[in-house]
């Protein structure tokens, strides 16, 4: 006897292919049987009249690995239709753990009060200690492997002894089950990691079959070399690797979008597995203390505090701001209007204004109110910053390497948008109403496209065999009805249950 039957589905199967009407059968915790035949018995029969079937959304680039601890039912996630996130991203996560790795990530990944693994292993088992609902797939983050190897002293130049510890310790983790890496090479301490460095760490990836996922050192004036950086060490040491949303930042830099793109291809047809994820929407969200340049980042929080308090110290920065060398200066690429306060903790005044707003608020030039207001915060500081046009965006989500990544945090009680409505952004406006491409395609690059990407062989497609994440929705306005993870309904009759059903899962690539 079958557990579930959902009768007479539509089903788009995460192939691309047209919709099927046909029955879905689950046992246990997968797809049992697919077809027409006349299935009487199962403990749970539903009927999936005026609804879509589709496998769970697969979101390849979060940083909800803390988020899902802190709501075990994963609501933000799963109310989207997201049974998988993959996080870790951006070389910003948990494990290995260390404090000056607690410390860092937070502005990102939101406060945790007691960081008590230290490892995959122990932060998988303390993510399953009390269940949650949702699939984690956990990226190796880069920062934290320099933190690990370089202790508190990470923003510079790793030597060869470091290089090796921090490579030993890398395959460590992917062999417990780690299902690839990610670097943020625009971030510190990542920022100050060379080409040695990151051809050691691929060629560790590469070895082990997994994914390499990063944010490359630019994505503005000098996009195009950054770009190329990261593509040329994937070719030298053969991993496979994925662009985190590609974008080209700053009105200037627009018309490089066409050019990435064709380089793009260019590798891709000389045999380097390159592809890329992007959110639905022109712009982006981040720590507000990422306009700084990547010295002042290298500093403790109190040392950046004094620094912005002296002036001849903020002249100093204001000119490597506004004249960046070998850097990505948001402030100077998108000015201080399309700069917004998202959430800063006890300064309520602030939100939603830009730093334009703010410094006429205060009487000041714009950077001099942004170091106030940095030189002043202690606690969580995020914003949002318009990044490319939406033609760009439209260009960039036609082409068939793009992967649905949200990108979405949850360090502020603020969200951007990308964090809580990506999904349906990206169908209801993108696919359905501006017809970037079909419905189907569309459920591809969010579930088995996605799959394929990440080296999960077991789900991510309606096929027999498979594990049982499927949705079924009102395709109009993608109002969920019933979600399951790993066979065990999370929302049945749209009626939330409060089970822990996800797991951790890995690539299995080789």
């Amino acid at each position: 006897m079958y557990d579930q039957l959902i009768r007479n589905a539509l089903v788009y199967d995460g192939t691309g292919c047209e919709p099927v009407r046909t029955n879905v059968a689950v046992f246990d915790d997968v797809f049992a049987f697919i077809g027409k035949g006349n299935i009487v018995r199962a403990r749970r029969i539903i009927d999936a009249d005026g609804l879509v079937m589709t496998p769970g959304f697969i979101d390849i680039h979060t940083h909800s690995e803390l988020e899902v601890m802190r709501d075990r039912r994963a609501m933000m996630r799963i109310g989207q239709g997201i049974t998988t996130d993959v996080s870790g991203n951006c070389g910003i996560g948990c494990f290995p753990a260390t404090e000056a790795l607690r410390k860092a990530s937070e502005d990102v990944l939101g406060h945790y009060p007691e960081w008590s693994w230290t490892d995959f292993r122990s932060f998988s088992s303390c993510m399953l200690s009390s269940g949650i609902a949702i699939n984690e797939a956990l990226l190796v983050p880069h920062s934290a492997l320099r933190f690990a190897a370089m202790g508190d002293d990470a923003g510079r130049i790793a030597s060869d002894a470091e290089i090796d510890r921090m490579c030993g310790i890398l395959s460590s983790e992917l062999e417990a089950g780690a299902a690839g890496f990610s670097s943020g090479l625009y971030y510190n301490p990542c920022v100050f990691s060379d080409s040695r460095e990151l051809k050691a760490l691929l060629s560790v990836v590469k070895a082990h079959g997994r994914i390499f996922s990063v944010h490359h050192r630019c994505e503005g004036n000098d996009v195009i070399a950054s770009l190329r950086e990261v593509l040329d060490a994937a070719e030298e040491t053969g991993v496979r690797i994925e662009v985190s949303h590609l974008k080209a930042i700053g009105k200037a830099n627009q018309p490089k979008v066409a050019q990435m793109l064709d380089m793009i291809d260019a590798y891709r047809g000389r045999g380097v597995d390159v592809g890329f994820d992007q959110y639905p929407y022109t712009f982006g969200s981040t720590s507000l203390y990422s306009l700084l340049p990547p010295d002042i980042l290298s500093l403790s929080r109190l040392e950046q505090r004094l620094a912005l308090s002296l002036d001849n110290e903020r002249e100093d920065i204001k000119k490597e701001m506004l004249n960046p060398s070998g850097w990505d200066s948001i402030y100077e690429m998108v000015g201080p209007d399309d700069i917004r306060v998202l959430y800063l903790e006890g300064m309520d005044e602030y939100t939603g204004k830009s730093l334009s707003e703010i410094g006429g608020m205060k009487g000041k030039d714009p950077l001099d109110a942004l170091f106030d207001l940095l030189s002043e915060e202690t606690g969580l500081a995020v914003m949002t910053d318009v990044t490319e046009s939406d033609e760009n965006l439209v260009r960039i989500m036609s082409h068939p390497l793009m992967s649905f990544g949200s990108d979405a945090l949850y360090s502020s009680p603020i969200k951007h948008p990308r964090s809580t409505e990506a999904v349906k952004e990206f169908l209801l406006e993108y696919v359905e109403k501006r017809h970037v491409m079909t419905f189907q395609e569309g459920i591809r690059r969010l579930t088995g496209k996605n799959a394929d990407r990440m080296g999960f062989s077991d789900r991510g497609y309606v096929k027999e065999g498979y594990k049982a994440d499927w949705l079924l929705f009102r395709k109009e306005d993608l109002k969920m009805r019933y979600i399951s993870v790993n066979g065990s309904l999370v929302l049945d009759d749209g009626i939330w249950n409060d089970i822990r059903p996800g797991r951790i899962i890995s690539s299995f690539v080789k």
